[in-house]
């Protein structure tokens, strides 16, 4: 889904969007920035891992950023293929805010990877950010993905480490966040896997180990009593109309057919149900959220 509204770059001072870059070494004095940037008492989870990642760093992806729900998190990734994506697609599954820090400048044309375009799109959309302290006509080069991960380490106030080998370029990110005095959290994982090797360097530096979502919530300095509604269960009669049809997962032409509607609007219904976060496609078939 390509839908996007106009959300036009803007030059802002660091101070205008996170404190804590102040904080870094060389902090740059300028970011750009489409979108909306969380309220500055936003707890801020980086999220990193590896490109060709498991079922299993997918299924704990899933698991601790969904048991997020609810909470003033936002979780900032690097909009990469691999974790950076499942992290920035499960955020926007759970109502929390999503920052994408990419490699480029953050006009269309150039934003890296190409692929993840739509999904830069669904972060703005739901409220989110873009966020680069290059140039937004800038093209991603091998030497500019080490130095937006100071970004993402400075910005957090934790870095959660998924899933990484040995000689990861994602292990950056988490030693930017250790020399930045930030919270360094890692998912322990097979020992056999070549993808857990980086990850167990970690922990035997003495990274806090994470298993459930109330590590992240406690280490952010989080209780239950600050958990606040993000999304409101109230629905428009076409919305519904839609979440009637949806007792069990459902293909979107099948859809269409029983919805009162005219096909494209019924489409658009979907497809803008979809980026709110109202309801979930995965694999071409709609389920209700």
């Amino acid at each position: 889904m390509d839908f996007v509204k106009e959300f036009s770059v803007q030059k802002l001072l660091t101070t205008h969007v996170n404190d804590r870059l102040l904080h870094i070494p060389s902090p740059p004095e300028y970011v750009y920035v489409r979108g909306r940037v969380p309220p500055r008492d936003t707890k801020c989870l980086a999220v990193v891992g590896s490109r060709k990642y498991t079922n299993y760093a997918k299924q704990v992806t899933e698991h601790l950023i969904g048991g997020l729900h609810g909470y003033p998190i936002c979780i900032i990734s690097g909009l990469a293929i691999g974790v950076d994506t499942l992290a920035h697609t499960t955020a926007l599954e759970n109502h929390l805010t999503s920052v994408a820090v990419p490699g480029s400048g953050l006009n269309d044309d150039v934003l890296y990877p190409t692929r993840n375009k739509s999904l830069a799109h669904a972060i703005l959309n739901a409220g989110g950010a873009l966020i680069s302290e290059f140039e937004p006509t800038f093209t991603a080069t091998p030497w500019s993905f080490p130095q937006r991960n100071r970004l993402m380490a400075g910005m957090s106030d934790a870095v959660l480490l998924i899933e990484a080998g040995e000689k990861s370029g994602t292990l950056i990110t988490a030693r930017l966040a250790a020399d930045y005095n930030r919270e360094v959290l890692v998912v322990p994982g097979n020992i056999f896997s070549e993808n857990s090797k980086g990850v167990h360097q970690f922990l035997k530096l003495g990274a806090t180990p994470v298993t459930s979502p109330d590590d992240i919530i406690s280490i952010l300095g989080l209780t239950p009593t600050d958990t606040t509604p993000l999304f409101e269960h109230s629905y428009t009669e076409e919305e519904f109309a839609v979440i009637s049809l949806l007792t069990t997962p459902t293909d979107s032409n099948s859809l269409i057919q029983q919805l009162p509607y005219p096909p494209h609007e019924s489409l658009t219904l979907l497809m803008k149900m979809s980026l709110r976060g109202t309801i979930r496609e995965d694999n071409g078939l709609f389920y209700k959220i």
